[in-house]
């Protein structure tokens, strides 16, 4: 896994036809204070939604909830029950919003998950990470750049995932939140770097405006 140090604002722009249309970073003023934990609403405008994400149909609205103790999060997965239990017992919230794209049957998901504090969300993300990690998202997956999106990040791809064809898992902690996107295709092409770069990009940014009290707004361009 990898991990920066600070609070890193991202205004860049993956190459190609994929950019992100980012509406600033926040103030820039917090002093590197500690991050604020996340509201259900607030978890829920994180979520990439239609605007965010054109030339994709929705699949699943953004929709954030409170877990239900006995039912950890769906998205909330771990080695063994100890690890389970450090990132999946302190969820103040989680969601998920999915989309598809034709004609090549790509399927794109999101997930966030929510922590009281970041020294919480740190150790889920280790711990989650040990998970969604390597070898997880297919045989023999590789390792695709992402950059240096959030505090902490992790970005596999498998030539054959679940649904047939290439797949990613890529997870980054932003502050309080440990946030996950996945893509896969019934096709033989994968998801290009550069987009998974972008869809990780603004993932991270949306996390960041919504933990600086901003509406998230960071969206991809595309179509």
């Amino acid at each position: 896994m990898s991990r920066v140090d600070g609070r890193a604002c991202v205004r860049g722009a993956a190459a190609g036809a994929v950019l992100l249309l980012l509406a600033g970073c926040g103030s820039g003023d917090d002093g590197g204070g500690a991050a604020k934990a996340l509201g259900r609403a607030e978890v829920s405008s994180v979520l990439p939604d239609a605007r965010a994400m054109p030339g994709w149909r929705t699949h699943l609205e953004p929709e954030a909830q409170e877990p239900v103790p006995e039912y950890p999060p769906s998205v909330c997965l771990a080695v063994d029950r100890k690890k389970r239990g450090i990132a999946c017992d302190r969820i103040t919230y989680w969601g998920v919003s999915a989309f598809v794209r034709k004609p090549d049957v790509t399927s794109l998901d999101y997930w966030v998950l929510a922590y009281p504090d970041e020294k919480t969300a740190d150790a889920a993300y280790d711990a989650i990470a040990t998970y969604y990690g390597g070898d997880r998202v297919g045989v023999g997956a590789v390792p695709v750049d992402i950059g240096e999106p959030g505090e902490e990040r992790e970005s596999n791809r498998a030539g054959t995932g679940t649904m047939g064809g290439p797949a990613t898992i890529t997870q980054l902690r932003v502050g309080t939140t440990v946030l996950g996107i996945s893509t896969g295709t019934q096709g033989r092409k994968a998801v290009p770097d550069r987009e998974v770069k972008a869809f990780a990009a603004m993932f991270a940014e949306r996390a960041r405006q919504a933990q600086d009290g901003e509406k998230p707004s960071a969206a991809v361009a595309g179509g």
